[in-house]
Parts: C-alpha cells; structure tokens; sequence
C-alpha cells in the first residue's frame, strides 16, 4: 500500500493536508494519487492571494496518462505556491509529502481540519477503490 503519514489530515479526493502549527496549511497530493496519475508532466498552481472554497477544483496536475484538478480541502487564502514545481513538476512524484508540496492556505476555520479523514479512514478510501 501506498505511504500514507498518521500526522496528515486526508480527503476522498486524495489531498493531504498538514497542520504548520501557525495558523496555516500546506497541501498536496497523496502517495496513492501521484502512483495513480503516473509521471507528472505539468503542475498549474493557485494564485497567492486567491481565495477558495473547501472542495473547489484550484489546481491541476497532469501526468502522462491524465490531467486531474485538486481540490482545496478547506476554505481559505492560498498564501504561498510551490515554484518549485513550475521546473520540476516530479517532485511530486519523487516526494509527494515533503518537496512536492502544491500550495499553503490560511484556512478560514482551521477548526475545520479535525473534519478531514485521518490515516486510518484514507486508507479505507483507497482500499475501498481497489
């Protein structure tokens, strides 16, 4: 099975989020996803600044195999963007919880976080596929 972290917060749509302990978030996609999307080729990333509603496409990776939007999983500004990707859009795949990070958002509710999946229910999601 794929590497999923017990300190992250998950959606059925494959997001990770992770808690900075400031106020903030930082997202990506998941282990399970970046496997199933293949090699990715191209990451369009969400504006600094934008705001977004919780599950509201804001991103877009594409693989060889398929373009797929990523979704916000909780509502808020996006205050940074990973650049890296812009050159190096592999870095997901190559490290999908650490440098391949997509965007950070200073959620409007960060009490909304406890909503998400923890470890253990992400991993039914992605067993439930199969």
């Amino acid at each position: 099975m794929s590497d999923v972290p017990a300190d992250l917060r998950y959606t059925k749509s494959h997001e990770w989020v992770r808690n900075n302990g400031d106020g903030t978030v930082t997202v990506g996609i998941t282990d399970h996803a970046q496997e199933a999307l293949g090699d990715i080729v191209f990451v369009e990333i969400p504006e600094t600044g934008r705001e977004v509603e919780a599950e509201e496409a804001c991103a877009v990776v594409e693989s060889v195999k398929a373009a797929s939007d990523i979704y916000a999983p909780l509502a808020g500004e996006v205050i940074e963007s990973n650049d890296l990707l812009n050159d190096s859009p592999d870095a997901i795949n190559n490290s999908p919880y650490d440098e391949g990070w997509i965007f950070r958002l200073a959620p409007n509710d960060m009490a909304a976080l406890s909503g998400l999946l923890d470890a253990a229910a992400y991993r039914q999601v992605v067993e439930d596929e199969v």
